[in-house]
């Protein structure tokens, strides 16, 4: 069978990003300039200098993508991109540009959920894995949990109706002066810590609820640091950082394996940039382990925003028998599973 090749773009925040994958699991290229640096003075992205960074410099990523592919356009058989969620003005840019392509080639195009592409990094990293699964999706602004029926069927049985788990990471990182983005920061410093130093609390919400909840958690460690300071006692940076993130970690772990056993699924899969974080993979593992559960998690570069999982979003959605208009539009507020 001749190899079908996906050109993926992503732009739906602050990387941009390009990819060639093959047959939807094999990366031949994955472009990514990141923004980090020159967001960092902000504390947090800037969504108008993200999107003007994108168009400066989205042409020469993709020269760069096709290249060390070693391939041409013209074997490019489908072209992707990010229509949603996202910023905007960032989202128009790759999207725009991906429909220019599509136009000019007149190669089919498909516009891919951000979050579903999180998702399919784990077909990436493992090349055994197929639908069914649960998929929990951790990310800045997304905490899901998501079961996967299909390549290109989902079913949301769980999110969060306040902060997401990152968004919370990023916050709590603020607080404590660590700088952003707090993620990875947090993470390095809780191997520092206690993370019983602090019992901090845990949001499980009703008996039969699978959503999630970290305002409440976030309001606890400001108030903890508030109280501190005005006794003028000194903050162990570290042990509040572990004791925030076990406390974190326990309710996305233990909600995940309840899931999966409601739903009767033997694989767990991870998904989106928190998971990168080294202590909820652990603790995911260990659950996993325990209740005889295949896990599943997407190697770092995988967890970032990229675009070698939009490609394969897009090959699995194109080979169930979607294609995507030239008028699509960006859908900043898009949801898993929402077809438009």
């Amino acid at each position: 069978m001749k190899e079908f090749l996906t050109l993926g773009i992503e732009t739906s925040c602050d990387e941009t990003s390009v990819a060639v994958v093959k047959d939807g699991r094999e990366v031949l290229s994955n472009i990514i300039y990141s923004q980090i640096d020159i967001h960092k003075k902000f504390g947090g992205v800037v969504p108008e200098v993200a999107s003007r960074k994108h168009v400066e410099i989205i042409s020469l990523i993709m020269k760069e993508a096709i290249d060390k592919a070693n391939v041409l356009l013209d074997d490019i058989n489908l072209i992707a991109a990010t229509y949603g969620p996202g910023l905007v003005g960032a989202l128009l840019v790759g999207l725009s540009f991906a429909k220019g392509l599509s136009f000019s080639t007149k190669k089919p195009f498909i516009g891919v959920n951000h979050i579903e592409g999180h998702i399919c990094a784990n077909y990436i990293e493992h090349k055994d894995l197929e639908p069914p699964f649960l998929c929990l999706v951790v990310s800045g602004g997304h905490t899901h949990l998501v079961y996967v029926k299909g390549y290109d069927s989902y079913e949301i049985l769980g999110k969060t109706r306040d902060d997401a788990a990152g968004e919370a990471f990023d916050k709590i990182a603020r607080a404590l002066d660590l700088g952003y983005p707090g993620g990875p920061l947090i993470d390095r410093l809780a191997k520092e810590g206690n993370e019983s130093a602090i019992d901090f609390p845990r949001a499980y919400l009703e008996e039969d609820s699978f959503d999630f909840s970290f305002s409440g958690l976030k309001s606890a460690v400001l108030n903890y640091l508030n109280k501190m300071k005005m006794q003028g006692i000194e903050v162990k940076k570290e042990d509040v950082a572990a004791s925030f993130q076990k406390s974190v970690v326990e309710v996305l772990s233990n909600k995940t394996i309840w899931a999966a056993k409601e739903i009767n699924v033997n694989k767990i899969a991870l998904a989106g940039g928190v998971a990168a974080n080294s202590r909820l993979r652990k603790e995911l593992e260990i659950l996993s382990k325990k209740n005889g559960l295949k896990f599943y998690y997407p190697s770092n570069i995988l967890c970032t925003d990229n675009a070698a999982m939009i490609a394969s979003s897009g090959y699995f959605s194109y080979k169930s028998g979607r294609q995507s208009q030239l008028s699509l539009n960006a859908f900043p507020n898009l949801k898993i599973g929402e077809r438009l």
